[in-house]
């Protein structure tokens, strides 16, 4: 081991934009680093653009991998967890840290609890609020994380050591880092994160479902791409979040479907001053987040930890 290295192993379990992009921004911190993935086509592109040392798939014995890392990170789609922490259970070692980047965390919890009960002391959930509408190994970034938010959502039974060491491993790749709990986490992300996605996926989709689809399309402008950017994320990322956040989504949508009663009910009656007080509180609101968020750039990035 070099003396720049801090840790001997890291195991990225699905090395596509957010699994690589951790690889990439923590290439120094680990001596070695493995990747493991459905595809070893993704996997060799991962080693090609030197995110991981070596790849193994998913069909081999990868667990494995975990009786002498540091850290294992989950970076695939939710509802691959349980079957994943099953096998991880058989093989991972009694100082490992468990991790992971996904985009709701009471179902994780729950999956790591029935997996793992004998090592929640090193379990310590996590979500980088970062990504964009592409996936895979060659859209990994070095520098996906820096100066994003990462929401560490740690168990009960989590360890300090193992919560520090996850927290410090974001911010060494640039994030900031906070920490909620599971639940509270999956209330906050349903409304700012999961809902707009959801929007962006329904109405997409009813747009194209219409007769004159190719005419409206051609019509379309800066406000659609921008409104719509995310509706090109990953299909199966988002209906493993939808449905394991779907208590919350489920009033968040409620209340959304409210908001445009209202707003219905003024058109329908001819209400300027209704509709032009909602524009004004909407439009001072966006503006004054946008003036103290940290993001750089004016088009923010989407979520996608597939």
């Amino acid at each position: 081991m070099t003396q720049r290295h801090r840790y001997a192993k890291l195991v990225v379990v699905g090395v596509g934009l957010i699994g690589g992009s951790f690889a990439l921004a923590l290439r120094d911190r680990f001596a070695a680093i493995v990747g493991v993935g459905r595809t070893q086509a993704n996997l060799d592109a991962a080693h090609a653009r030197k995110a991981i040392d070596r790849g193994v798939t998913l069909a081999h014995d990868w667990a494995r991998e975990a009786a002498d890392a540091d850290v294992v990170l989950l970076a695939t789609p939710v509802a691959q967890y349980p079957g994943l922490l099953a096998t991880l259970a058989t093989h991972v070692g009694a100082r490992t840290v468990v991790t992971d980047a996904g985009s709701t965390k009471r179902d994780v919890a729950a999956a790591l609890r029935a997996a793992l009960p004998t090592h929640l002391a090193r379990c310590v959930p996590a979500h980088p609020i970062a990504g964009s509408e592409h996936s895979g190994a060659q859209a990994a970034d070095a520098a996906l994380f820096r100066d994003r938010h990462v929401i560490v959502t740690p168990l009960a039974e989590s360890d300090p050591a193992a919560l520090a060491l996850v927290a410090s491993l974001w911010q060494a790749a640039g994030a900031r880092v906070s920490t909620l709990t599971p639940e509270r986490h999956d209330r906050l992300l349903a409304a700012v994160s999961h809902l707009p996605h959801l929007l962006a996926f329904a109405f997409v989709d009813e747009l194209v479902q219409r007769d004159d689809a190719r005419e409206l399309l051609s019509h379309a402008g800066s406000g659609f791409r921008d409104f719509t950017r995310i509706a090109a994320s990953s299909p199966e990322m988002w209906r493993d979040i939808a449905l394991a956040n779907r208590d919350a989504l489920h009033d968040e949508l409620a209340a959304y479907r409210a908001a445009l009663d209202r707003m219905l009910a003024a058109l329908e009656s001819g209400d300027a001053a209704a509709l032009e007080d909602l524009f004004a509180r909407a439009s001072a609101a966006r503006k004054a987040w946008a003036a103290s968020s940290s993001y750089p750039r004016a088009d923010l990035p989407g979520e996608d930890d597939a």
